[in-house]
């Protein structure tokens, strides 16, 4: 807990642009209310991801003539919204992804957590949703955790995902910034993300006629708005028997990210030099955490180079029949590591040697990110929660 409250100290630089910043809520004025029919927990061994939930969560609401709320911790519950919110009718909304992990010592640790914070902050400001201080709300998200520290699974195959959420609640049918938003806090024990399970490797449908962003868009913020058009595309690729999507962009087809995770290659360049490559934040990706952790990681190993850039599906395709590719891999806070074993692409199955090397960077990044996540290597990317 003490790490945490030191990440916590981190100040917010008041935005001073068209969007007014407004005083935040505070974590010391926070009530809590407990639930007095507490569900049972499920087995960890049953969990799949996203259809269980705790007992509590957390809202703060805001009103621009009122301000911030005090936050309050209350039953799990339904949310009453007005038929006219704007959420409803213009997507002013987005989320987080965070996960809690119950360690070897029975500690709860967040990962990484003020960079969620971090990227919710921009995503508001983007948004016009009021801002907040990224302090404040991690420290009302530690304290959800805390009182619902009993549905962290007891696994190490397991984890507590938590979804930190910011809706616009304005009551009226027009397109401007609302004048009202509501932030909740939702939890619940997750296991695998892919019904295959945890390391088994997809294929991938590379479509150019298929846009998840574009330059000057909204693709580096998390919004549902990314997430819900893409739905049809990956019901395509489940026709084409793929079961994610590699989403291209331009004239170059340039590789941006793979179904909700961002992109790597591992490859030997044509001079004979070991390379990790992802795509670069141009305003087309997403910054991801597990993406940012992957990068840091390899550039503390320092073993070969390690390069964020544009690549076109030219030049993946070319690397393949050459056979310089060694793995291709996605990242996320839902998968941590997920290996790519094929890439359909114009009617092309192109095979990737990803599961025949090892696949050991792939393997690597996993157990090193999941060895901090569940406390078996210290670190202070993942301070205590209770």
């Amino acid at each position: 807990m003490a790490a945490l409250r030191t990440v916590l100290h981190a100040r917010v630089v008041p935005f001073s642009g068209s969007l007014r910043f407004v005083s935040s809520f505070k974590a010391a004025d926070l009530t809590i209310q407990r639930n007095a029919a507490c569900k049972p927990k499920p087995d960890p061994s049953t969990l799949l991801f996203g259809k269980n939930f705790s007992d509590h969560m957390l809202t703060v609401s805001w009103s621009e003539k009122t301000g911030w709320e005090a936050p309050q911790i209350k039953p799990f519950q339904n949310l009453s919204l007005h038929p006219a919110s704007s959420s409803l009718h213009y997507s002013i909304e987005l989320f987080e992804g965070m996960k809690a992990f119950r360690g070897v010592d029975n500690h709860i640790r967040l990962f990484r957590p003020m960079l969620n914070m971090e990227r919710m902050h921009r995503s508001a400001e983007r948004s016009c949703l009021p801002l907040f201080e990224k302090a404040e709300l991690l420290e009302c998200i530690r304290k959800l955790v805390e009182v619902d520290q009993e549905w962290v699974p007891y696994s190490l195959d397991a984890s507590l995902y938590i979804r930190p959420t910011f809706i616009g609640t304005e009551p009226s049918l027009g397109v401007a910034r609302p004048g009202s938003a509501l932030i909740f806090v939702i939890v619940g024990p997750v296991g695998p993300y892919f019904s295959t399970g945890t390391f088994n490797p997809v294929s991938l449908l590379a479509d150019p006629s298929f846009v998840r962003a574009w330059k000057g868009g909204v693709g580096a913020y998390k919004m549902g708005g990314n997430y819900g058009p893409t739905i049809a595309v990956q019901s395509e690729a489940s026709k084409r028997g793929c079961q994610q999507v590699l989403w291209l962009y331009g004239e170059d087809e340039e590789v941006t990210e793979v179904g909700t995770m961002n992109f790597f290659v591992y490859w030997t360049k044509q001079n004979g030099e070991r390379e990790l490559v992802t795509p670069g934040l141009d305003g087309l990706i997403l910054p991801g955490v597990t993406r940012q952790s992957l990068l840091d990681l390899a550039r503390g190993w320092g073993e070969f180079k390690v390069t964020e850039r544009t690549m076109g599906m030219k030049e993946l395709l070319a690397a393949l029949e050459a056979g310089r590719v060694l793995e291709v891999f996605g990242a996320g806070t839902a998968c941590v590591v997920c290996p790519v074993s094929e890439l359909l692409y114009k009617g092309k199955t192109y095979h990737i040697p990803t599961m025949e090397n090892g696949p050991d960077l792939a393997k690597r990044f996993f157990k090193e990110l999941t060895d901090i996540q569940y406390g078996r290597t210290p670190s202070d990317w993942a301070p205590l929660v209770v």
